[in-house]
């Protein structure tokens, strides 16, 4: 366990209307809470609106210092047409250096395929922005089958296994790259 806790941004990236992703970060949200060294802070990009944000405004400014702030990030994502969100992809595109030199995890949902397609491409989004992300994802396919009407998923043994091994990754990479980070800035 790290001496002091890290901060970990959880960006929901859905914006659609009806979206299923609030149940999604309210599990891995609740789920976090077992992990006493971590600090969450959620960015819903339905309340951020990324495509309003302008650079030099209060809610950029805003934006971009909790990205900034963050040690490690974990993004919940839908697969939409083999792919995700646009709104997702306009946040990501809106910052550069508050990115580099952290770790990324997934979270994902959609069809058959549990949104994994989703998350290879991202992966390859935030390579270019000089992140790291982490081998292991949480992915539930069928997601709307998982869960019942009050967000509790009906077997959630397999999910709270996938969730501790990717934190566990996160943490490790958090706190690494943290005091990386605070020895030597990162010039990327």
């Amino acid at each position: 366990m790290p001496e002091h806790p890290y901060r970990l941004a959880v960006i929901i990236g859905s914006t659609r209307e009806g979206r299923f992703a609030p149940v999604i970060a309210n599990w891995f949200t609740r789920h976090t809470e077992n992990h006493p060294h971590i600090d969450v802070d959620v960015i819903d990009l339905e309340a951020v609106r990324p495509y309003e944000l302008r650079y030099g405004s209060e809610e950029y400014e805003t934006f971009a210092k909790r990205v900034d702030e963050a040690d490690a990030f974990v993004v919940i994502t839908p697969e939409y047409n083999h792919s995700f969100p646009a709104p997702l992809k306009h946040a990501i595109d809106l910052l550069r250096s508050p990115w580099q030199a952290k770790p990324v995890g997934f979270v994902s949902y959609g069809g058959i395929s549990g949104g994994l397609r989703a998350v290879e491409q991202l992966r390859l989004v935030f390579a270019e922005l000089h992140a790291t992300t982490v081998r292991e994802t949480v992915s539930f396919p069928l997601a709307g089958k998982l869960f019942d009407d009050t967000g509790r998923l009906h077997d959630p043994a397999p999910a709270a296994q996938a969730a501790d091994t990717l934190l566990h990754q996160l943490t490790w990479w958090a706190v690494t790259l943290r005091e990386a980070r605070a020895t030597r800035p990162y010039g990327g």
